[in-house]
């Protein structure tokens, strides 16, 4: 085979087979391709979209690039999730947990955040000692004894994806939807869980801005799962705003963490009550045992409510090398010098609360990484103080600004009071999600 003719083949609109993708995965992998033609296949892809089958064919390509991970030893059927990123999504800190509490091992591994979007990884760095780089035989044996680990993605797992990656990310073929479930689910795939639950944001502060958009992605990765034997859910949810109240590493913990407790903000609430079920659902049903989504969510809340599942977080921080008193005791966690509030100018109904404009804020204060080595700032971010549909009078606090270094202050305060918007009428709360795929 030659890789140009597999170009042009695209190119002109025509459908590749699995021999074709398998061969063009493996020579890129090995260096056998330069990045130029590699560059022109994306693009192509992009242009001319990929077909469920092709798609299928080049998530198992660069799944079988690398490792996949055994999680026989972690339970007979076992459950993972992914989010495809928003603004202040904490979720996985609360949702994992929980299924864990009701003896649904989890062994996750998640990311770091870039640009924008925000990273588990980051967030549970906030804990003092916390230890995410664990090895696989690390991470199956903690989920073995505790029923729950997260560490990191080891480099063995699917590294054609994050070879493509790189180079999407600087050809201008990043938002192709073949290439980002395929991305997506190649980990997925590799991670070894046999049911998979996604969180597919939609909205402003999403990648996916239009549902129409997600849905074609939702249905993309859903498919791909069905065809290679995965028990699949995808969830469409809102992301026009902010989740929750914190945007930043430690104040996200620290709200996972009072969520946990019974005292988290309703909206991130409901959306990890339901997350949470569409995963023990899987898990019951995959076991050939009876599976009701109500009843999940019953048993998920209970387990909130009776702190199971704060227990289970504070046992995997244990295990981690991460210090315990900062889940008993939040204001341990790192604290910023300064906060700035922002007051509404006048009094209404919140009609707006811009979810970009908040995490760019919240960028520009130190909380996220323009390169994969900058560091971060774990104690700043902004929180918000009133959602869409609450109301308002003059002079109350719209949100609170978490400062350690001044010189972007300015900046980051504009982009917070240009997040709002204040209607004089009544406006309703937005929905948390629009749609669910099985």
């Amino acid at each position: 085979m030659h890789a140009v003719d597999i170009i042009e083949k695209k190119r002109d609109g025509e459908a590749l087979s699995p021999e074709e993708i398998k061969w063009f995965i493996q020579a890129y992998t090995a260096d056998d391709i330069p990045d130029y033609q590699a560059a022109a296949f994306c693009m192509a892809v992009l242009l001319r979209g990929m077909d469920t089958a092709e798609v299928t064919a080049l998530t198992l390509a660069m799944v079988a690039s690398g490792d996949t991970l055994d999680l026989s030893a972690v339970g007979d059927y076992v459950v993972d999730k992914h989010s495809s990123g928003g603004v202040g999504d904490k979720t996985s800190l609360v949702v994992l947990p929980l299924v864990a509490a009701l003896g649904v091992p989890v062994a996750k591994m998640s990311g770091r955040g870039l640009g924008l979007s925000g990273g588990t990884l980051d967030k549970l760095e906030a804990i003092a000692g916390f230890n995410v780089n664990l090895a696989e035989d690390v991470l199956i044996a903690q989920a073995q004894r505790i029923g729950l680990a997260l560490g990191g993605q080891t480099r063995q797992l699917a590294p054609a994806d994050g070879k493509l990656y790189a180079l999407r990310d600087v050809t201008g073929t990043v938002p192709s939807i073949p290439l980002i479930a395929s991305s997506i689910m190649s980990k997925k795939i590799a991670a070894g869980a046999q049911g998979i639950v996604l969180d597919v944001k939609v909205g402003e502060g999403a990648f996916m801005e239009s549902i129409d958009a997600a849905r074609e992605l939702a249905a993309m990765m859903v498919g791909i799962g069905r065809n290679v034997g995965r028990d699949m859910v995808a969830l469409l949810s809102s992301m026009d705003q902010p989740l929750g109240l914190a945007v930043g590493n430690a104040l996200e913990v620290a709200e996972a963490i009072h969520t946990l407790r019974g005292d988290g903000p309703a909206d991130f609430v409901a959306h990890s009550l339901e997350v949470a079920a569409h995963m023990l659902y899987l898990a019951e049903a995959g076991a050939g045992r009876p599976a009701d989504i109500d009843a999940a969510r019953g048993a998920l809340s209970a387990a909130l409510d009776d702190g199971r599942g704060l227990d289970k977080f504070r046992q995997m921080v244990s295990a981690q090398g991460g210090d315990p008193r900062m889940v008993d005791e939040p204001s341990l966690l790192p604290q910023a010098a300064q906060t700035i509030t922002v007051t509404a100018p006048t009094g209404g109904y919140v009609a707006r609360v811009a979810a970009r404009p908040i995490a760019r804020a919240a960028f520009l204060l130190g909380a996220g990484r323009e390169r994969k080595d900058d560091k971060i700032d774990p104690a700043v971010g902004v929180r918000v103080a009133v959602k869409v549909g609450d109301a308002v009078s003059a002079g109350d606090v719209l949100a609170t600004l978490h400062v350690n270094d001044s010189a972007a202050l300015d900046q980051a305060r504009q982009l917070v009071e240009a997040a709002y918007h204040i209607s004089a009428e009544p406006v309703a709360r937005p929905p948390l999600f629009h749609g669910v795929m099985r």
